[in-house]
């Protein structure tokens, strides 16, 4: 009997964490089709737009909708590109009336400090900024998720506006989320990963190979366990690659990275210590996506490091997260592995979250005149163990 009850009250927790967890995906997908969604905090609504590939005059048209004045959310990492360096929270920027929506734009992912503030000053700046709210937190939360530009065009509902707000969201013509759910967002699909399809598939470097995908369940992310052999047959630990998705190496051979040479390595490798796993990850660009990645190399053109440019545009050294790696080796029946990595951050990731990390080894690609920069700022910035590539001669244009 206790144990019927335990079960009823499981799955009703479940289900109210898809159906929460169901208008959070949704609201995702307004964001990216640059519509507003509603975060609601107690009884505080604000409504929220993406910065990127917003209209022109849309500050205005958000305000008048809301009633609130609009204000500019922005990443702690935002800020301290700016100058504010003394914050460790995002904060909140009010924005002037008829402000140009090229003008907002450069604010929220402009090159320069000098770029982004136009004429005013620093000090102007910055005696403007408010601490963000938990609806203004939520919001950045969801761009993050959503792979936009992590900054957001808030405007917070007024009273006198609260009940039109409300007939929409009851109507269906907006969606509104919760603060404290969106702000979960990134972690909330822990233990909820489908796995949905597998097919052999011989390759190159390793002919006994079957692929397995799983699904997020909010539909955006597809990740692909590749299981070489049987590793089931492996005594001690099994061998492990996590690869995080990269499109420009991967795929075309980018020379800007070495993503391309540690994948096709790393699955002749694996075949050689008698099979393993290589997990193929969908975390383009350090978890910024393909967008945002582009971005940032033209950032990089310009002069900046990988994680210099990736702060300009507001995120972090690097927005990975493991969590989904870990639901992977467990429905594998993974538990103790051999990892393949040069990168302290994905031994520290697997063990948090109950994976033995019995051994590491490195795994390198080729070093070259375009991606030496890149590999250094990942040593130097990242903490990435890459003496053993980087004490080697480029390989001129390759």
């Amino acid at each position: 009997m206790r144990s019927s009850v335990h079960k009823d009250k499981s799955s009703t927790a479940r289900n109210d964490r898809e159906k929460t967890m169901h208008q959070v995906e949704r609201a995702i997908f307004d964001l990216r089709r640059g519509l507003p969604v509603v975060i609601g905090a107690g009884e505080t609504r604000v409504l929220v737009q993406a910065v990127e590939g917003a209209p022109e005059a849309v500050a205005a048209r958000l305000a008048e909708r809301a009633g609130g004045k609009p204000a500019l959310v922005l990443s702690r990492h935002r800020l301290s590109v700016l100058g504010v360096t003394e914050t460790k929270a995002p904060a909140r920027l009010p924005l002037p009336a008829g402000l140009e929506c090229r003008r907002m734009m450069a604010l929220a992912f402009g090159a320069t400090p000098e770029a982004s503030l136009g004429r005013e000053s620093l000090a102007d700046w910055r005696a403007r900024l408010t601490p963000a709210s938990q609806a203004d937190r939520a919001a950045l939360v969801l761009m993050r998720r959503a792979l936009l530009i992590p900054s957001a065009l808030v405007a917070k509902v007024e009273d006198a506006h609260r009940d039109a707000i409300d007939a929409e969201v009851a109507a269906g013509s907006l969606l509104m989320v919760p603060a404290e759910q969106a702000e979960r967002c990134l972690d909330g699909t822990t233990g909820m990963l489908k796995r949905v399809s597998e097919a052999k598939i011989p390759l190159v470097e390793a002919f006994d190979c079957r692929f397995i995908l799983f699904r997020e369940p909010d539909g955006m992310r597809e990740h692909v366990a590749v299981v070489i052999g049987d590793p089931r047959k492996t005594a001690a630990a099994v061998p492990l690659r996590l690869h995080s998705a990269c499109l420009t190496g991967d795929l075309f051979g980018s020379l800007r990275c070495d993503c391309g040479d540690q994948l096709r390595n790393a699955v002749a490798e694996i075949e050689a210590l008698g099979g393993g796993v290589l997990l193929y990850l969908a975390q383009e660009g350090r978890g910024i996506g393909l967008a945002n990645k582009l971005r940032a190399y033209t950032l990089q053109d310009a002069g900046l490091d990988t994680v210099d440019a990736d702060q300009v545009l507001g995120f972090g050294d690097d927005e990975r997260r493991y969590s989904v790696a870990v639901d992977m080796l467990s429905a594998l029946g993974i538990h103790r592995v051999q990892l393949m990595t040069n990168n302290p951050g994905k031994i520290a990731a697997l063990a948090e979250g109950g994976i033995e990390v019995v051994e590491r080894q490195a795994l390198y690609g080729s070093l070259n005149d375009h991606n030496r920069r890149y590999l250094n700022a990942k040593a130097e910035r990242a903490g990435h163990l890459l003496d053993g590539v980087l004490d080697s001669p480029a390989d001129g244009g390759r």
